[in-house]
């Protein structure tokens, strides 16, 4: 038996090179952001890792920063990440006392600011004992294009440095000059020649500070790192997270857990927020951090409609942001089309050859960005958008109506649909937008051409938000639009619903196919058809229990794909996954329709996968337990504007809160009992003016703040 153990440990495979290269994962990353920029650093406060590094306008123009005293690199102990900022607390375990405590301490303090970064770095002697020696901070940039670092492409050559004086250094990639400025100055500068990434050591520069600490003494150095366009892109968006102020908006709530969720979600979408180039003091948020730090209609929308009861200056960006690029003629290419919304503004081309997936700057390949963007503007009038504001924005709504009635009415069967005609770009140009995220009941992938269930639903609710808009600004063909909805909600009722086992409207499908068949894999897709106008009472009603069934929810959410479909795979991309913002959605349309004990419940499950995470949701996240606590998915994007912007929806949910401004109404409907308890959220909008609303432990609501003349419904 000895022998035959011997021999197969012999034979042990050695792990093999990968066959390509693997896109990196981020989970463990610690990431800040502001607009354009984003540092993403490994535990120990280095980066030079994997896709580590700070990227401004999609390059990476700092690639290598690690630190060490003498020859002690840090031992990471704690991390903490929001917003703009990441602290490091470390540890020199061979300076100082001897024993197990860290009596040598390494702190650094980064912040990305104005598409810059700051990094204050801070040794702490916490011993008995002098501390003396070198401290060595080393930095390098490769100028890599962040479309080879997402690849998994390894880290490319440094560039070479020249240095400036006894305290500054420069080097330039192909969009960029980077400038480090060191206070106070160093003992010495060695200034990095360039080379490839397996010469850092000699390619890099070098940093070296004298060190000398007496017993509770520290001294910090501060670097400025500061790249400056020397190119322009296609697309060179600037932050925007000084032009809001929403520092009215926050919860106190007897469960401590949705403060702190909603703390920390307005400060990662504060600096996700980004300016638009043509109209600088225009806002939109950048869809997420590192991969997607820019502008894409489905997701600019959904944060900034989400954000609504505190937030309508992100509406106003977002909108005239994505008005100035509407389509104007038929391009097969970029699937640009009269009227239509774009899906993404790149910087650069995206060429993804393994997939034949090429992307132009600016592409227009989603179904469901131009009614989410009438329902925005629809929704933001309500919530008190000026009249004038609207009114800028009224041709910008005629020529979306006209491509959205003509996009469903010219089909076949009268539905919207989406195909790729260019065979180059997206597959699928919903929300779930990868190639196996439309799946049957038995788990097989349905063909294009589909006709998505929930782009129907936002088709219908943007007819009806538009003939509304149409009525009160005087425009003619209110009458044709809510017979269009008309029409296409019965389409909806009669082709999507499944009869299975004998019961006949038991749930909605996914879509409807190519080929004329339902979709009829259990999907959160129908979620989104909640408080859309598109269901009967009754039809909300099943729609909710199904969401809340096992098959779907679960402890951290509501799965993308039924567990029980034999394609489920919690940690798949959508095909069982949770992920924030559609969970967010189901909640909130289950309290428009009235479902408030079921929003309740998966608002409460939201906020326990806020708390796993740290209060910073990633995209997306496995809903079964590992322990008890949800799994991430490895390469999500963290933070995500949609996942942030989420937080406000549970407390919408939560509140039952609506408001009209044009009507003079605030209705207040919360849940009862809350399922956080007694809560107050302050600064909610009501127009320009700022509102709070008070929910005690019996269900008792104070509403303070509104305007004289406004009416409050409650219950």
């Amino acid at each position: 038996m000895v022998d035959t153990i011997r021999a197969e440990r012999a034979a042990w495979p050695a792990p093999e090179p990968a066959a390509r290269p693997q896109q990196p994962w981020l989970h463990e990353l610690v990431v800040c952001v502001d607009g354009n920029a984003t540092a993403l650093g490994t535990r120990d406060g280095s980066l030079g890792a994997i896709g580590t590094g700070l990227f401004v306008d999609d390059r990476r123009v700092l690639s290598l920063l690690e630190v060490q005293l003498g020859s002690d690199p840090t031992a990471p102990v704690i991390d903490s990440a929001r917003g703009d900022v990441a602290e490091f607390w470390g540890s020199a375990r061979r300076h100082g006392d001897v024993g197990a405590d860290p009596t040598v301490e390494i702190q650094q303090h980064r912040q990305v600011r104005r598409s810059g970064l700051t990094e204050t770095i801070t040794v702490v002697n916490r011993s008995g004992v002098q501390v003396t020696d070198t401290l060595y901070v080393r930095l390098g940039g490769d100028g890599a294009p962040i479309h080879d670092v997402k690849t998994g492409l390894p880290a490319g050559p440094l560039l070479a440095a020249e240095a400036r004086g006894d305290d500054e250094i420069a080097w330039r990639d192909d969009r960029h000059e980077t400038v480090v400025t060191v206070s106070p100055s160093p003992r010495g500068i060695v200034a990095g020649v360039g080379g490839s990434a397996d010469e850092q050591a000699s390619a890099a520069t070098v940093f070296a500070f004298d060190v000398d600490l007496a017993p509770g003494a520290r001294v910090s150095v501060t670097f400025d790192v500061d790249p400056v366009r020397t190119r322009a892109s296609a697309f060179d968006a600037d932050p925007g997270a000084h032009l809001v102020d929403w520092g009215a908006a926050s919860v106190v709530a007897d469960d401590t857990r949705l403060t702190e969720t909603l703390s920390s979600a307005l400060a990662d979408l504060q600096h996700l927020l980004m300016t638009d180039p043509e109209a600088p003091d225009d806002v939109f948020a950048g869809a997420g951090t590192p991969w997607y730090l820019t502008l894409f209609g489905r997701d600019s929308l959904w944060a900034a409609r989400l954000m609504l009861p505190f937030s309508t200056e992100l509406a106003a960006g977002t909108l005239r942001t994505l008005a100035r690029r509407q389509g104007v003629k038929d391009d097969p290419v970029t699937a640009e089309a009269p009227g239509k919304i774009l899906h993404e503004v790149r910087r650069d081309l995206f060429d993804q050859s393994e997939s034949g997936l090429h992307l132009p700057t600016v592409y227009y390949g989603t179904v469901d960005a131009t009614p989410l963007w009438i329902c925005l503007l629809h929704d933001s009038w309500r919530s008190g958008l000026s009249d004038n504001e609207v009114r800028d924005l009224l041709p910008t709504l005629q020529r979306a109506v006209v491509w959205m009635t003509a996009a469903a009415e010219d089909s076949d069967d009268g539905l919207l649909r989406y195909v790729d005609t260019s065979g180059s770009g997206l597959a699928n140009q919903g929300w779930k937008d990868s190639g196996d995220s439309m799946r049957r009941i038995d788990g097989e992938v349905a063909p294009a051409p589909i006709a998505l269930l929930e782009a129907q639903a936002y088709t219908v609710e943007a007819a009806r938000g538009a003939a509304a808009l149409y009525r009160e600004f005087g425009l003619e063909g209110a009458e044709q639009l809510e017979s269009f909805a008309d029409r296409l909600t019965e389409r909806v009722r009669d082709t999507y619903w499944v009869d299975r086992d004998g019961v006949e409207r038991l749930y909605p499908a996914m879509a409807v196919d190519g080929e004329g068949r339902l979709v009829d894999g259990i999907g959160s897709n129908m979620g989104h058809a909640l408080g859309t106008g598109v269901l009967t009472a009754d039809e909300a009603t099943r729609v909710t229990a199904m969401l809340t069934s096992e098959t779907m929810f679960g402890r951290f959410g509501i799965s993308t794909l039924a567990r029980r479909n034999p394609a489920f795979n919690p940690i798949g991309y959508h095909s069982g996954s949770v992920w924030t913002h559609d969970t967010a959605i189901c909640a909130l349309g289950m309290s428009r329709e009235g479902h408030t004990e079921a929003a309740a419940a998966v608002a409460r499950s939201l906020v326990e996968s806020a708390a796993a995470f740290d209060y910073r949701w990633p995209e997306l996240y496995s809903g079964e337990p590992v322990l008890g606590r949800p799994a991430p998915y490895p390469a999500s994007c963290r933070p995500q504007a949609w996942s942030a912007a989420s937080a406000s929806a549970i407390v919408q949910a939560v509140l039952g809160l609506s408001v009209d401004v044009p009507a003079q109404v605030v209705r207040v409907n919360p849940v009862h009992p809350t399922p956080f308890g007694a809560m107050q959220v302050r600064g909610l909008r009501y127009g320009p003016t700022t509102f709070t609303v008070t929910v005690d432990t019996a269900g008792q609501v104070a509403v303070d703040g509104l305007p004289d003349g406004v009416t409050v419904e409650i219950g």
